[in-house]
Formats: structure tokens, sequence, C-alpha cells
């Protein structure tokens, strides 16, 4: 078990406890407040609610009459319940306890009326009278996985309130991605606390080395640090680091707001303007001059170094496709003549992209990663981007199909054939010993690596890890996919697919995509 005491709280301290709380909930956990009457219990599980429902303002009513109040957020499901009025375990298994915990966490008063009925991950949290008025002792004892993550929640907590002119009034969750990271905004105007624990290296799978070290994949905080030094040293917008805690994986850094590209799109904004200036920005970025070593604290003399999107990071990626997309999709293994072939293919198109000069790659340069501002008083400052720890030196025309073939959302051939010409008008128009042929058979061999890839990890993100939302974008790839491939460098690569991955055999995992 691990414990956390929060002595003499008031009750701002209680509600941001709960919401600091609020940041870690996982469907299956239980909540169990105690505490005498008056203590504070329903006031701790109000902030804790409105803090997943991610509204301040919502109605939460004590649940002393229902038995059982229920809310619907978009992290998790929700059921508040005060057992007060019950006698026993009897009278709360009917409550449906069970299934509440299989479809959301449970947050529940007086839990000693439910025996042992509450689930093995649990957070036992104990409200009782501190010695002056209005104040509370607050213990917290964690059970099953609960245990890391309370451990990991007092130690942000002690980075939060060790901030010079830490003023916020509450902590709210931000919602992140596929990845490890975790995300929560202190308000008002403090910042946001990016939350990484440094990741333990997966099993070998090739020379005894796990995917993510052979994948170039950054596994803790000094990664973001490194390069947003760099990109901001040249004026490009990136949520600068105010603090850190590289030991431990936690970083302050800027707010640059809400206006994602992707949000904006689907609420309807114009994706010519905001695509047309990423792109623009992107002409910058490849004239930057990127060490691949980068300092990190300064003084220290401690860096990071940024490694070569190599033939190895190229090829792993690539084989997502016939480990993860094929099975998924055909119901077995790919063969092994399939995979050697395609392996064999794809290491002549690598030679292309790899005798090409190369630059720093941010490597994430799509529309959820980049955020429009447009009061800046000039391009670099109008786009932000938030997400750039996995860069590389690697070839430029990798972060423009990045934009122009996103994976979450439609860019139109129109648009994207139109901002491509673009971007080789002005690159061409700094340096006129620009091959724009040669970048856009570059592009087609890049945009297919792309897609390839990323066909591979939303299976694996379906299959492995539960994930089947992502299923949806599926046909969408497979359609940036036919567009590189039909660039006649690409003639044997797609002779592949036409042979082992015809057009009817995607469609089955487009099918499952769509009933997901």
């Amino acid at each position: 078990m691990t414990n956390w005491t929060v002595s003499s709280a008031d009750l701002p301290d209680v509600e941001r406890l709960a919401e600091l709380i609020a940041l870690k909930v996982r469907p299956g956990d239980t909540l169990a407040l105690n505490g005498d009457l008056g203590a504070g219990k329903t006031t701790f599980a109000r902030a804790l609610i409105r803090a997943v429902l991610a509204d301040p303002d919502a109605d939460v009513p004590s649940p002393t009459f229902s038995l059982v109040q229920t809310y619907e957020a978009p992290r998790l499901a929700l059921a508040h319940l005060d057992l007060y009025r019950l006698s026993g375990a009897d009278e709360v298994l009917e409550l449906g306890i069970d299934e509440l915990l299989s479809t959301g966490a449970v947050i529940v008063e007086w839990p000693e009326r439910a025996g042992t009925l509450l689930g093995g991950n649990r957070l036992d949290i104990h409200l009782g009278e501190a010695s002056d008025p209005g104040r509370r002792h607050v213990r917290m004892t964690a059970s099953g996985t609960w245990a890391e993550r309370l451990a990991r929640l007092e130690r942000l907590a002690g980075f939060v309130a060790s901030q010079p002119g830490n003023t916020q009034k509450h902590i709210a969750y931000l919602q992140g991605d596929a990845s490890t990271r975790a995300y929560a905004r202190l308000l008002p105007n403090g910042g946001v606390i990016m939350d990484w624990p440094r990741q333990p290296d997966g099993p070998p799978i090739r020379d005894r080395l796990p995917y993510s070290r052979i994948a170039h994949i950054a596994e803790a905080v000094p990664a973001f640090v490194a390069v947003a030094g760099l990109l901001q040293s040249h004026g490009f917008t990136v949520p600068a680091v105010r603090a850190a805690d590289l030991d431990h994986g936690f970083l302050l850094i800027d707010d640059l707001g809400d206006q994602v590209f992707g949000t904006l799109v689907a609420s309807g904004a114009d994706m010519r303007p905001l695509w047309r200036s990423a792109t623009e920005v992107l002409v910058d970025v490849r004239a930057l001059a990127a060490d691949a070593r980068q300092p990190l604290r300064a003084g220290s003399g401690e860096t990071h170094a940024i490694p070569a999107y190599d033939r190895r990071a190229l090829g792993i990626e690539v084989e997502l496709l016939t480990d993860w997309y094929w099975p998924a999709a055909l119901g077995g293994p790919t063969p092994e003549r399939a995979t050697a072939a395609i392996l064999k293919i794809w290491n002549s198109l690598f030679d292309v992209v790899l005798a090409a000069p190369a630059g720093l790659t941010l490597r994430d340069y799509h529309s959820p990663n980049l955020m429009w501002r447009p009061d800046g008083p000039s391009l670099r400052e109008r786009v932000g981007i938030i997400d750039f720890q996995d860069a590389v030196i690697g070839h430029p025309a990798y972060d423009l199909v990045s934009l122009l073939q996103d994976a979450r959302l439609d860019v139109p051939a129109e648009l994207e054939a139109e901002l491509l010409a673009l971007y080789c008008a002005m690159v061409a128009a700094r340096n006129p010993a620009f091959d724009a042929e040669a970048f856009k058979a570059a592009y087609a061999i890049l945009g297919a690596q792309r897609a390839t890839k990323i066909l591979g990890i939303f299976a694996r993100l379906w299959k492995r890890d539960g994930k089947p939302q992502y299923l949806r974008h599926i046909p969408r790839l497979w359609r940036y996919l036919d567009r590189n491939l039909s660039h006649p460098d690409l003639a044997d690569l797609k002779a592949w697919f036409d042979t082992h991955l015809p057009a009817g055999a995607p469609r089955r995992l487009a099918a499952t995509a769509t009933a997901a």
C-alpha cells in the first residue's frame, strides 16, 4: 500500500486535491470517501466529478436520497454512491456496483457498508477535522494500481507547489494522445504540466534492442526540453519550458491555447490558410541548422542526442504492417516470402531517401499538434508546434507529408498538390540547386512509408491496447497510400500491395473500423 497525507487543508486545498486525483482516475477504480458527517466527503466528490466532466459549474447533487448519481464524461463514466442509509453488502449489491465498476469509476461515501464489493484498484480517502476550524486532514491509502498513481500524484503536487509565484486555483485535465504522456492545465494562466515518467524499455525484438530504441521513440522529458530549446532559439513558437524535473519526468510549459488545427477544421474553419501557413513554416524549418547534440540544463553540460532517421528506424516502422496489420486484416501471420519481398523493395527505396541531405525532422507535424495563434506578428508566431520530442535528423519531405497526408482528417488531393508545389517553389527560390522532382519522389516514398507505418500502429492500438477508435482512420490511410503508390518510382511497391493486399483485403479491417 502507498499512503499520502495532506495536513491542515482549507476548502480550496481540498478541491485542488480532488482535481489532482481526477487526473489519474481510470475505469474500474473505486474512490472510497471516509469521514464523519460534515467532514467534506460530498465537497470532495463534487470537485472531483466536476474536474472529470471538465465543467466547473456542473450540477452535482448529493446522492443521499437517490443513492446513486451517474455521469458520462468523454474520458470515462462516473458513479457517485452514498451508502449511509444501507445496512450492508447485500443492499449495495442491488445497486449494480459490479456493472458500474465494469464501465467506469465509482466514488463511494460510507464505503464500509459495501464490505468487499469495491474492487481491488481502490483509493481510500479519509477526511478528518484539523485543529484549525474549517480545515481538514486528508489521508489517502492506495491499493492495487492506485499505489503507483498515488505516489506519482504526490510527487507532482510537490513539483507544482515548488514553482515560484504558484497561484493556480484549479487543475484541469488536458486530453492527451495515444502516448504515455499526460497533461494538466494550471488555472488561471499557470501554464501546462507535462507528466511523463521515464518509460522502461520494452522486450528486445532485434539485436537485443526494443522497438522504441530502434525506431528512436523518445522515452523521457529531456528529448522535449532539448528540441523545444532549439526551435525556440530560432524563433519558432513552441511551449517554452518554464521549469523541469528531468529526473522524475515533470515539466511546466507554456500554454499555447486551444485553437488546434484539427479542432478548427472540425468546427468549420477553412483548411487552406491553416495548412498553407504550416507549409511555409516547414520551409523555414528546412533551413534550420541543427546539431545532433542539443543542451539541456543551462551550465550543466548535459545534452540530448537527436538521432538519425536511419535505415533501421525506417525499416522497423514499415514492418508494423506485416507484424500487426496483415494479421488483423487476414486473420493469420504474414508469409515469410511476402515479408522478405516487401522489405527488399523498401530497402531500395530507402537508398533514395538516405542519399539526400538531411535536416531536423519533427516527425509529428500534423493537425493534432499544430496550434493557430492568429494574433502573432509573424508566420512563425502564428503557427504553434506542441509535439516534437521524437525529432530526428532525416529527410525534410517527411514532415511535409505528415501535414499534407494527415492521418486523422482528410486533406483533399487538390490542396495537397497545391501546397507541395508551393513548398517546392519556395525552397527553389532560396536554393536554385533544389531538385523538385527528386524531392517529390522522396515525398512519395516517405508518404508510403508513413501510411504503411500508421496502418500497423492503428491495428496494434486496436489489437494490443484495446483502442478501436483509431480504426475509423484506416480507409483514409489507404487513400493516401494509393496516392503515393501512383508515383512511377514506387511501381514495385505498388505491385506488392496489388498482389498481397488488394482492394478487398484492407476493407475487411475498414468494415471493422466502421463497426467500432
